[in-house]
């Protein structure tokens, strides 16, 4: 009996799975979907497969667009950066190590024409000699334009080297902000947002200022995917992106949150500064209409809902965050497109 080695599948035959895994599971179509359906298929990234599994169960067979995002931020998006990442801190490595080197060679040239000089300076010929007079200096001024080359050899060498040293810095620092970065709104992500509402919180505690947390939701997002297509539900995206950009002031952290929900940290802002805020951009929403790119249809107004909630002395990260999304579940219960803030929860529980 003859054993053949399995042959690993092509690329082309794991995309066609990839498309037909995708319509079977009702998958989103865009191409962060493929990225992560390929990953899994292809068994490139084993804990996308693991995760991908459990989801599938979860939901019946059926993957949401939130889950897809969730899964590239998580593996794909983080690994590819972690790549990149190393490749550009070995060439600083390797940059560093070629400036020792120049260094190295610097000092061992130093010594060599102070040597040199030591050694000329105690072998002066006497003044009547003119032949030997003749030869010292001529080796003396040789012995100089050498290293006066090697100097200007070296400075230019170092030059190079510091120029790639910033070079690589500023592709270090691209790739730190790219992590950080959610790609379709260009807003921060999950990942930013983690790090700045602990860092908020720490500064919060130690300054007792206060800061108000914002949690948004697209109304009817799912309907409007599923009725307009995935490329019209990315533009919806960029639109609420860009008018909170538009509204915050500078030092607000405007975060893409998952799939259709975003969070803002507003620094200095109480409950009060919190909802106007939140208002701000809901109204603002409310006057701009969305024209599908493709046919320039319009497709009418875009609407949110939000929960307000700030910082108290002990909360952590966690317990803020539920506290402005059981605000903004209680707006989604209230007929959605409106402002909640944690006071109005207090209330309703009250009367309840």
């Amino acid at each position: 009996m003859n054993d053949q080695a399995q042959v690993p599948p092509q690329p082309h035959e794991i995309a066609e799975r990839v498309v037909a895994a995708m319509r079977q599971h009702g998958s989103p179509s865009y191409p962060r979907a493929f990225e992560v359906w390929y990953a899994h298929l292809s068994g490139e990234i084993p804990a996308v497969s693991m995760a991908m599994t459990g989801i599938l169960a979860d939901g019946e067979g059926k993957i949401t667009a939130a889950d897809i995002d969730n899964l590239y931020e998580r593996f794909i998006g983080t690994e590819r950066l972690s790549r990149q990442a190393e490749r550009t801190s070995l060439q600083v490595l390797g940059e560093i190590d070629g400036l020792m080197d120049l260094v190295d060679k610097a000092l061992g040239s130093s010594e060599l024409y102070h040597g040199r000089l030591t050694a000329m300076s105690e072998d002066v010929p006497p003044p009547t000699d003119r032949q030997k007079l003749r030869e010292w200096v001529e080796a003396l001024v040789l012995s100089t334009r050498e290293e006066v080359t090697r100097k200007a050899q070296l400075e230019n060498a170092l030059r190079n080297s510091s120029n790639e040293i910033r070079n690589l810095r500023e592709a270090l620092e691209s790739t730190r902000a790219e992590a950080l970065t959610d790609s379709l709104t260009g807003l921060a992500n999950r990942r930013h947002f983690e790090e700045m509402l602990q860092k908020s919180i720490d500064q919060a505690t130690l300054r007792r200022e206060p800061f108000a947390l914002v949690m948004a939701d697209i109304d009817f997002f799912k309907k409007f995917n599923d009725a307009h297509g995935h490329l019209t539900g990315d533009q919806v995206l960029r639109l609420v992106a860009r008018t909170m950009k538009d509204k915050f002031k500078d030092k607000a952290v405007i975060t893409r949150f998952g799939g259709e929900e975003f969070a803002i940290i507003l620094p200095e802002a109480d409950l009060v500064a919190g909802k106007f805020g939140a208002e701000t951009v809901r109204q603002a929403l409310l006057t701009r209409e969305l024209i599908k790119r493709s046919t320039n249809e319009n497709l009418g107004r875009i609407t949110i809902s939000l929960g307000v909630a700030t910082y108290h002395r002990g909360d952590t990260s966690g317990s803020l965050v539920d506290r402005a999304d059981q605000a903004l579940m209680q707006a989604k219960r209230d007929g959605r497109n409106r402002t909640v803030t944690e006071d109005a929860l207090e209330t309703i529980s009250r009367v309840a």
